[in-house]
């Protein structure tokens, strides 16, 4: 018997897999596993309607083969473990912070500075929201944790902004919370955009566009991406941006990147 219920119903794409991982393009507004509310439809549902007897072999102690989350408004990429030895080399992998993730962020306005890197301690917090009283909250404040994003501007216009964001560290809402911090709320982000950029979307204008890490069993550096969702790249146009610069690869584009690992 499976632990977690089937639902062949919760579709997902898949960018890349073999017999030790999956790298999966999860849609927005599903959550990635069964919590209060949301016992049956999640990512978590659709894989095991698919890939069931592996997940369910991972077991609960490595969290049925996933390796991290993403927030259920975010769209994008994430890595799923298929054997127990490559789970738990990948879950090396992320605590080295080896692996890199990389977003698109469709923000209000554009940072002072085209690139750089945000350094400054994250703190989490329960509940104390008006839309949920148990969401967990994150918010920048000296006594947190360590936290660093590296980003870039690709695309920018009087209306808004694109921009690339690596979380090199694994805090709650990371990206969300820095890129607020320096004034570039996301787009659509209900828990901490002003009220003219909670509407401005129809949901987290927040995309994991690309994944980068080395295959935990053949050694090979894997570079996988996606492209934009066709809601995000409606708004990328409304606003006057261009999603194929998403795309560009500009000289030393990972310089902030890299600087947020030294």
């Amino acid at each position: 018997m499976l632990s977690i219920e089937p639902n062949p119903a919760v579709t997902f794409g898949i960018a890349h897999q073999d017999d030790d991982l999956l790298v999966v393009e999860k849609p927005a507004r599903v959550p990635t596993q069964p919590g209060k509310g949301h016992s049956a439809d999640t990512l978590l549902n659709g894989l095991f309607a698919r890939f069931g007897n592996p997940l369910q072999n991972l077991g609960k102690a490595r969290d049925f083969g996933l390796l991290h989350r993403l927030d259920r408004e975010t769209s994008g990429l994430l890595i799923v473990g298929l054997r127990p030895a490559a789970y738990d080399a990948m879950r090396v992998a992320f605590e080295k912070r080896w692996v890199r993730k990389f977003y698109w962020a469709i923000c209000a306005a554009a940072p002072r500075e085209p690139r750089g890197v945000i350094r400054m301690p994250i703190v989490e917090s329960d509940g104390g929201h008006e839309n949920s009283s148990r969401q967990k909250l994150a918010r920048v404040a000296r006594v947190g944790k360590p936290a660093a994003t590296a980003y870039r501007v690709l695309d920018s216009s009087p209306m808004g902004c694109l921009i690339e964001a690596r979380p090199v560290t694994g805090r709650l809402h990371q990206v969300r919370v820095h890129l607020e911090a320096i004034g570039c709320p996301i787009l659509g982000d209900k828990f901490y955009g002003p009220r003219r950029v909670q509407g401005a979307s129809a949901r987290l204008a927040l995309h994991a566009h690309r994944v980068g890490f080395i295959h935990p069993t053949s050694g090979e550096p894997m570079d996988i991406r996606t492209d934009w969702p066709k809601d995000l790249r409606r708004l990328l146009r409304s606003l006057g941006l261009d999603p194929r610069k998403a795309n560009a690869e500009a000289p030393g584009a990972d310089q902030a990147s890299d600087e947020a690992d030294e």
